[in-house]
């Protein structure tokens, strides 16, 4: 049994096997990048005690890692393009683990920041790379699916950062886990570099004779592009409308507004992560279902507006009524596959790196102004003894349906190539 591929020679045929241990090592790449980003969450009001952070801190802290992954996003796609996806993921593993190690070890709110800056900067490649090898691999209709295949399965991570964690925080202390989380990613590097290739078996990887200059240039070339920026405008509020929620605001919202303590915390946000997991698998193969990329991100989209604005009214929902809430939000956010196949489907192969990286660094600096913009709302509304107000938590989830109305508005004019190639000649 073979699966199709599209390498650089054309499409070919290779074992399910081979696709399987590939897909399988570079999703468990990626799970280490979503526990480590969305880990501030769960354990957030315990870390503020221990170190002495204001909500503005703690937004810091956790925007951090999204502030750095995005500064790395330009380099890295020339990285990826000019010496290929697999050497560029074995160094960014060991920075990943250096950070990591550093945050569990730090004694002082810097050394935190410096720790997340460096895990930033080293899972930066996580998603990326990956995509790029999949862009060579496997035919262009079935990227998107891949794609969601990729987010679904790497939501483990983001399932490790809520009820697991918790438990593993309150039975060995969030320094023990982060120990584990640095030995877990080392591994799973060494892994990916055992097992991943730039191309597939059998293909002739083209001869580029780029200089650094070039490479640079293609920069200007990719943002040039139709439709990149309306899409890194997308790219800006998509995936930050959900890693604000379960990542930042959802435990101190959980703790401050129905008194939860950090395993109940985590049981609420699991629940959020599962689905949103379930989510990535059912979104990714949407845009051959509706021969468009846009019109079901459009479709996610509003429906994740609607859903922050009736929470920013409601405030204090019943819990059945709020567990409800966070599977709704949890599929409705996530349409991050369409919208990166979206991308991808707008660039050459020769720029695909440089291309999605451009549109990642939309993403990820999204997360950080977003996650840094309600800190700063929520350090609006006076704290009582660490605890902030209702008021508080209703005006960030407003901010969140605005910033993520605003760019829904710019991405509603972007090209949709699925939607032209299904138009009859």
């Amino acid at each position: 049994m073979s699966v199709e591929l599209a390498g650089p020679g054309g499409r070919a045929g290779i074992g399910v096997m081979t696709a399987v241990a590939l897909v399988g090592s570079l999703c468990a790449i990626h799970t280490m990048s979503q526990f480590l980003r969305t880990s501030i969450g769960v354990i957030a009001p315990d870390l503020a005690r221990e170190v002495g952070l204001s909500a503005a801190g703690i937004g810091l802290l956790a925007s951090a890692f999204f502030m750095s992954f995005a500064a790395a996003q330009v380099p890295l796609g020339v990285a990826i393009d000019r010496f290929g996806p697999r050497l560029v993921l074995a160094i960014s593993s060991a920075v990943a683990v250096i950070g990591t190690l550093v945050f569990a070890t730090a004694a002082s709110a810097e050394l935190l920041l410096l720790g997340r800056i460096l895990t930033g900067i080293g899972c930066s490649s996580f998603f990326i790379a990956p995509l790029t090898i999949y862009s060579r691999w496997f035919a262009p209709e079935r990227f998107s699916t891949v794609v969601g295949i990729q987010l679904g399965v790497s939501s483990i991570g983001t399932l490790a950062a809520t009820a697991p964690l918790a438990f593993a925080a309150a039975a060995f202390g969030w320094r023990a886990s982060y120990l584990a989380a640095a030995v877990i990613t080392a591994l799973i590097g060494f892994m990916v570099f055992v097992i991943a290739r730039d191309y597939p078996p059998g293909t002739v990887p083209p001869v580029r004779h780029e200089s650094l200059a070039e490479s640079l240039r293609g920069l200007a070339v990719v943002a040039r592009t139709p439709s990149v920026p309306r899409l890194f405008a997308m790219h800006f509020s998509g995936y930050s409308i959900l890693v604000t929620v379960l990542g930042l605001w959802g435990g101190p919202y959980l703790a401050h507004v129905y008194g939860y303590d950090l395993e109940r915390r985590g049981e609420l946000l699991f629940v959020l992560a599962v689905a949103s997991l379930l989510g990535s698998f059912a979104w990714g193969p949407m845009d051959r279902l509706f021969s468009s990329y846009k019109r079901p991100v459009i479709a996610g989209a509003v429906v994740t507006m609607l859903l922050l604005v009736w929470l920013a009214y409601v405030g204090r929902p019943g819990v059945g009524t709020l567990t409800v809430w966070f599977v709704a939000f949890g599929i409705s956010t996530a349409f991050t596959p369409l919208l990166t196949a979206h991308g991808r489907s707008l660039f050459p192969p020769e720029y695909v790196g440089r291309g999605l990286t451009l549109l990642n660094l939309g993403t990820m600096s999204g997360v950080f102004v977003v996650q840094f913009a309600t800190g700063l709302v929520v350090d609006l509304f006076p704290a009582k003894d660490g605890v902030y107000p209702l008021d508080a938590y209703r005006a960030a989830f407003a901010v969140e349906a605005l910033v993520l109305a605003v760019s829904t508005a710019i991405y509603l004019k972007a090209r949709d190539p699925a939607h032209e190639q299904a138009l009859p000649a």
